[in-house]
C-alpha cells in the first residue's frame, strides 16, 4: 500500500538524534535546549523545532516548589518525563537522574537510566558529576544509553559547595573539570551541560573534547545554550542569576488575563451572549 502526501501537508520533521548534536558541533552551527516539565509546552516547543528538551530535576524548585533539586524522586521524574516524551517526537528527551539514584555506582545508575528509558519514554540520560561518575557513564553506555554529562555548579552537590557559586575559578580546579571533561567524552558522554564557570573555561572545555557543550552561565563559545523554560518566559519570580535572558513577560501578561477575567465575571460581562449555549 503506497502514502500519498498532499502538496499542501507540511513535510514530515525527521526526528533529532544524539548524533545529530555532534554534526552540529562539526559544522560550527550552535543549537539549544529547554527545560520541559508537561506535555503542552514539550509539544509547544517540539512544533518550534527545539532539538533538545531537559525534563530536569530543577522541576523540583520550579514545579513542586522545594528549596533545592535534592528532594526530587526518580517516581516524580518518571512521571513528568512520560508526560514530556508524549509531547515531543521529535526532539531528543533527557531525563535527569535525580540525587541518590545513581551515586552508589553503575549498578545503580544502571538501573535507575533503565527506568526512564523504558516507562517514562526518554531518549536519553543526564547526570552530574566527573571523577567516578565517568566509569558510571562508560558503564551505562555499554549499557546502549545515551548519557549527557554535566560539569561545573551541579545542583545535587550544592550543599557541599556551599550554595551555587561559579565553578573552577582557580587553575587546580579548572584543570580538573578539563579532565574531567575528557573523561567523561572518552566514555562514550554524548554531549556535556556546563554550568557557571567563567567564559574562558567554556571555551577551553569546548575545544578540549569533540562532543557538543551545551552551557548554562559558562559564555557563548560552548556548542548551545540551555534555559530553563520558566526564566525564558520571564515567569520565575525573585533574583535571577546572571545568566538568566528572559525573552518575555508572561508573568505580567498572564496576571493581565486573570484580572480581566475576574472583572468581567464580578461585573457580569462573561459568559457575554457569543459564549452561551
Amino acid at each position: 500500500m503506497s502514502v500519498h502526501v498532499s502538496a499542501d501537508a507540511p513535510t514530515p520533521r525527521r526526528p533529532v538524534s544524539i548524533h545529530d548534536l555532534r554534526a552540529s558541533k562539526q559544522r560550527g552551527e550552535k543549537f539549544v535546549m529547554l527545560t520541559a516539565y508537561d506535555h503542552s509546552a514539550a509539544a509547544l516547543l517540539d512544533e518550534l523545532g527545539v532539538p533538545v528538551l531537559l525534563v530536569g530535576d530543577s522541576l523540583g524548585m520550579v514545579v513542586l516548589g522545594y528549596e533545592s533539586t535534592v528532594p526530587v524522586t526518580l517516581d516524580e521524574m518518571l512521571h513528568h518525563t512520560r508526560a514530556v516524551a508524549r509531547g515531543a517526537p521529535n526532539a531528543v528527551v533527557v531525563g535527569d537522574l535525580p540525587f541518590g539514584t545513581y551515586q552508589d555506582g553503575p549498578s545503580q545508575a544502571l538501573a535507575s537510566a533503565t527506568r526512564l528509558l523504558k516507562e517514562a519514554g526518554a531518549t536519553a540520560v543526564k547526570l552530574e558529576g566527573g571523577g567516578p561518575m565517568i566509569e558510571v557513564t562508560a558503564h551505562l553506555v555499554r549499557a546502549g544509553i545515551p548519557v549527557m554529562g554535566h560539569l561545573g555548579l551541579t545542583p545535587q552537590s550544592v550543599h557541599q559547595f556551599g550554595g551555587f557559586k561559579v565553578q573552577g575559578r582557580d587553575v587546580e580546579a579548572a584543570d580538573q573539570l578539563v579532565a574531567d571533561a575528557v573523561g567523561l567524552a572518552d566514555a562514550g558522554a554524548f554531549a556535556i551541560v556546563l554550568e557557571c564557570v567563567p567564559t574562558e573555561l567554556g571555551a577551553r572545555i569546548t575545544e578540549a573534547v569533540d562532543v557538543p557543550t551545551i552551557g548554562i552561565g559558562a559564555g557563548p563559545h560552548t556548542d548551545g545554550q540551555v534555559l530553563v523554560w520558566h526564566d525564558l518566559l520571564g515567569l520565575t519570580t525573585g533574583r535571577l542569576p546572571r545568566f538568566v535572558k528572559p525573552y518575555a513577560d508572561l508573568r505580567s501578561e498572564i496576571a493581565g488575563a486573570v484580572k480581566a477575567f475576574s472583572s468581567e465575571v464580578a461585573d457580569g460581562e462573561y459568559p457575554g451572549p457569543e459564549h452561551r449555549y
